[in-house]
């Protein structure tokens, strides 16, 4: 298939040399956030792994992305979400740690602590966190990746803060 051109986001016809080097032209600026999320979304050993089979999914449809209907990254986000969670149907499950083992760690860190409260939130919630305060996706780019309205990232963050604050016993009063 060497020498066979494809089309690229716009409907230019181009060649396969030249889609590949538009092609990570145009990922390049997106790469570290794609790997934050990752991390956020599988073990830390896998994440590259995600990150790589979303990349490739990516450039196969690259020819589906179409500019019109938003930004890069939260395409490319929601791809990085949908092979992680691909992953983890796939994965073996970790065993669990009983609560002897856990307790004989030690003290907990805050960021552990953290952690566990964010694993605690719903789906949803954990996901609008995640991409807003991890990544560091604008609300309308997290209401993209998403697929809803920016209204309703809101309010699935308001009620995440509201959530981890009971979690971790802080409050405004």
């Amino acid at each position: 298939m060497t020498g066979l051109g494809r089309h690229a986001p716009g409907g230019r016809h181009t060649s396969a040399a030249a889609d590949r080097g538009a092609f990570g032209t145009w990922v390049t600026p997106h790469v570290s956030a794609l790997s934050r999320y990752a991390h956020r979304l599988v073990p830390a050993d896998v994440a590259d792994d995600v990150v790589q089979e979303a990349l490739v999914r990516a450039w196969s449809r690259w020819s589906t992305y179409d500019p019109s209907r938003g930004a890069a990254a939260p395409w490319l986000l929601a791809i990085v979400a949908d092979q992680a969670r691909r992953h983890r149907t796939r994965a073996p499950q970790p065993p669990a740690v009983l609560a002897d083992d856990a307790a004989s760690t030690g003290p907990t860190e805050p960021d552990v602590d953290l952690e566990r409260a964010v694993a605690s939130l719903s789906e949803r919630q954990r996901q609008a966190v995640d991409l807003y305060y991890f990544v560091g996706l604008d609300v309308a780019s997290v209401a993209q990746t998403m697929g809803c309205a920016p209204g309703t990232v809101q309010a699935t963050l308001h009620h995440a803060r509201a959530r981890l604050r009971e979690l971790l016993g802080d409050s405004d009063d």
